[in-house]
């Protein structure tokens, strides 16, 4: 019986990041000898145990036989014959099929640490076409490796195009997507794994309502880089570099589906487009199953960003009105999240990436002004019913044309 750290731990140290988790690999060993040394089983698919001390995964070295579609079609052998390199031949990438021994050699079967070397994504046998989760997990590596100059290895991705010309990825399930997809929007470059995805045309199986905003032309007085996919992919690099917070960074990749639904007659004019859009984020929401936060920021990005833009413009009752739909009182976080957002949009422009964004601030301003409004001291007037509402109302957009005259915006 030998126990060896596998995968990413392994990974993560030849390349000098950070590891979090440790993940082992037991050879020559039963469930029963696991359990006699006090480990606690998980997971009926295949043996994993849980170290009773540090609470980190062992698994029984196995392996794997295609018996049906999707990423669960699988039979596993795990018994005391299965060897290291077995284990290791069935895992996804080379880089993540080493290991190492309680000596801390490094066993490497496979050219892992050549691929490490040569900053490359690469596949470590065909048995990859086996397992369509595998284009999104790759996808997502590129997001994360991209800032040390990784790519995906050409061989892998005509694999991963011949996966999805056949319909693999068909068979995955809306919750294994959604768990990929949140995580690669919280890499460091998010817009790769969107980018991997429309190279190998997995774009259009499951981000349907993204993948045509490829193509489809801005004004270049405001997007110099003219093309709404790529505009797309710069804000969502935005929020890479300013938010930590999923629901911020997936309001970004969603907030401008609209465009794809505009009429083409009128283009570069997107006349419209923010509610247009809103159905576009929905469909996706619900194939993917996100969080209801998501969805919500979504949707409010999509259909006030352009107010939000344009807030200078806006009088204070316009202005007070968004606020109102979006619930900015009893949400104010969200809120924020929003102009949070739309501030990523407006950097997310080629030339623009450094701009002030003094919308956002005025913004916030009004509404912590608005907010101010002290409801019992028109309640105290005797007003009832809608009356109050009214009054609460009139007194807010007083208080916001006031921040409005002194920032002289008029």
């Amino acid at each position: 019986m030998k126990t060896y750290l596998v995968g990413g731990a392994v990974r993560d140290k030849l390349l000098g990041r950070k590891v979090n988790d440790h993940d082992w690999v037991v050879v020559g060993a039963t469930v029963q000898n696991m359990l006699d040394q006090g480990f606690e089983q998980v997971g009926s698919d295949f043996p994993v145990f849980l170290h009773p001390n540090t609470k980190e995964e062992y698994a029984l070295a196995r392996t794997e036989r295609k018996s049906g579609k999707g990423y669960t079609g699988f039979e596993v052998l795990s018994d005391t014959s299965v060897t290291l390199e077995q284990d290791l031949l069935r895992r996804d990438l080379t880089i993540n099929a080493m290991a190492m021994g309680e000596e801390q050699q490094l066993i490497d079967p496979y050219g892992g640490q050549q691929d490490l070397a040569a900053k490359r994504l690469k596949h470590v046998s065909p048995a990859f076409a086996e397992d369509p989760l595998r284009v999104l997990r790759v996808a997502r590596f590129a997001a994360r490796y991209f800032q040390y100059g990784f790519s995906v290895a050409t061989e892998t991705m005509l694999l991963m195009k011949n996966m999805v010309a056949e319909g693999e990825l068909e068979h995955l399930v809306a919750e294994r997507v959604w768990k990929e997809t949140a995580r690669a929007l919280m890499e460091p470059n998010p817009e790769v794994f969107f980018a991997v995805l429309r190279e190998c045309g997995a774009l259009k199986v499951w981000f349907a309502e993204l993948d045509p905003l490829w193509g489809i032309p801005n004004p270049a007085k405001w997007h110099p880089e003219i093309d709404t996919g790529v505009h797309t992919m710069m804000v969502l690099q935005q929020c890479a570099k300013s938010s930590d917070k999923l629901s911020i960074r997936y309001a970004a990749l969603v907030h401008d589906f609209g465009k794809a639904l505009t009429a083409p007659d009128k283009w570069p004019s997107h006349h419209g487009h923010e509610k247009l859009g809103l159905e576009a984020v929905l469909a996706l929401s619900k194939r993917l199953k996100a969080p209801n936060e998501c969805t919500e920021l979504g949707l409010l990005m999509c259909e006030f960003h352009s107010h939000i833009h344009r807030a200078f413009a806006l009088k204070p009752a316009t202005l007070l009105n968004v606020m109102n739909r979006c619930d900015a009182w009893r949400k104010p976080q969200r809120f924020a999240d929003l102009l949070t957002t739309c501030r990523a949009d407006a950097r997310g422009r080629t030339g623009f990436e450094d701009t002030p964004y003094q919308q956002a601030d005025y913004v916030h301003r009004a509404y912590m002004a608005a907010n101010q409004v002290d409801v019992q001291s028109i309640l105290a007037t005797g007003v009832k019913g809608k009356e109050i509402k009214l009054c609460l109302d009139q007194k807010r957009i007083e208080s916001i044309a006031k921040v409005k005259n002194e920032l002289k915006l008029d």
